[in-house]
């Protein structure tokens, strides 16, 4: 396993375990990865429902010479408080910040005054900007703002809103570790809910999208294949890093039909970044413990899983011509391989109706009966237009 880059590099070429690198964490490297992934894939599709006549631009009014932005004057100087706050102190005390970088960065430890200086100069400099090009009578000047060009937008908010999403949800399944440590479960990096992100993403962006008057089943369209990969890209975070998403104890004798290596059939998670199990003998390094025992590597069979449903949802964008299908595929496939999964997954279970689920499995079942309910709607209104309002 490869908790940090440290570990990587030390098979790849050789260099020494925890050393400078280890700040770079696999997870949140592929975590980085997945939103770059996701918004790549979104934006090509954005284009082509563009050129197909589906999205279109749209002209905004905007003021030039209004003077300073006093949004961007307060966010920069926010940032530059944020930077001189926290960099001083991790150039002065890196080995310290290399132990635990998510835990300084969340603390309220740093250089106050370097930060209030970084207040100023960035905030400064930010109202310094505006100031410059105020003009005595501000001009109304029309721009052309096609969807596509919204795609940062999009990105942000999908990662803000799915990181918080993903962190409550897996609060509420956890709710007792929570009661007994608030501050260090809220900001902890591990034990992402993925369905909370999601839920809560797609919340926040369909509201984002109605209020720029784009019809909101054309991004749920072309915004589904790139959810899916992303998922993949994100889940192979899991396994390289060994963060706990894996499966039941599996000691059994790997069948004859599977054909894969061994270690995709049961694992045991050797360097894991939760350094759960028993040491690892002769390890010496930060994180040296493997699971005492082996367990399915569930989050490889969802990167599978994942780029399977990729190349289905890829492959029919362009035959399947329904408004609205592409999306509740996706939920309906995305929901049956995480009800499937949770069967050897370890997460805690609820009686619900007799039968004792899992809260993702709860929530598979909610979506898949929205999957074929959107289906069918979108099905009976495919000769019906939908165009953009402004």
């Amino acid at each position: 396993m490869y908790p940090n880059l440290s570990y990587l590099l030390h098979d790849l070429i050789g260099t020494s375990r925890d050393n400078a690198f280890s700040v770079i964490q696999m997870f949140g490297l592929l975590l980085g990865l997945a939103f770059f992934t996701a918004a790549y894939v979104l934006y090509q599709e954005l284009k082509r429902k563009e050129k197909e006549g589906l999205l279109k631009s749209v002209e905004k009014v905007v003021y030039q010479g209004k003077g300073p932005n006093w949004t961007e004057v307060v966010m920069n100087g926010i940032f530059g408080f944020i930077l001189g706050l926290k960099l001083p102190s991790i150039f002065l005390d890196f080995d310290t910040f290399k132990e635990d970088a998510a835990g300084f960065i969340f603390s309220t430890d740093g250089n106050y005054a370097i930060g209030t200086l970084g207040l100023i100069l960035f905030g400064g400099y930010t109202f310094w900007q505006g100031h410059k090009t105020k003009l005595p009578s501000p001009k109304k000047v029309k721009q052309t703002i096609s969807v596509h060009h919204r795609i940062g937008d999009l990105t942000v908010i999908a990662a803000i809103f799915g990181l918080l999403g993903a962190r409550l949800f897996s609060i509420f399944e956890n709710l007792d570790a929570f009661l007994n440590d608030p501050i260090g479960q809220l900001f902890s990096g591990s034990g992402l809910t993925i369905y909370g992100g999601l839920i809560l993403a797609f919340i926040a962006n369909y509201i984002y999208v109605k209020r720029h008057h784009i019809p909101p089943i054309h991004v749920m369209d072309a915004i589904a294949p790139a959810l899916i990969l992303s998922y993949a890209v994100g889940r192979m975070g899991c396994q390289l890093s060994g963060d706990g998403d894996w499966g039941i104890v599996n000691e059994m004798v790997k069948p004859g039909w599977f054909i894969f290596p061994d270690w995709m059939w049961a694992y045991d998670f050797p360097h894991n970044v939760l350094n759960e199990g028993v040491p690892i003998e002769g390890c010496t390094d930060k994180y040296c413990s493997k699971l005492s025992k082996p367990v399915f590597p569930t989050s490889v069979y969802e990167v599978i899983a994942g780029v399977f449903i990729f190349f289905i949802l890829w492959v029919l964008r362009t035959r399947i011509r329904f408004t609205g299908f592409i999306f509740f595929l996706y939920a309906i496939l995305m929901s049956i391989e995480r009800f499937l999964i949770e069967y050897i997954r370890v997460n805690p279970r609820y009686d619900v109706l007799g039968f004792q689920l899992s809260q993702a499995q709860v929530i598979s079942i909610l979506i898949f009966i929205g999957g074929i309910i959107g289906l069918v709607y979108w099905y009976r209104q495919r000769d019906r237009p939908i165009i953009m309002t402004t």
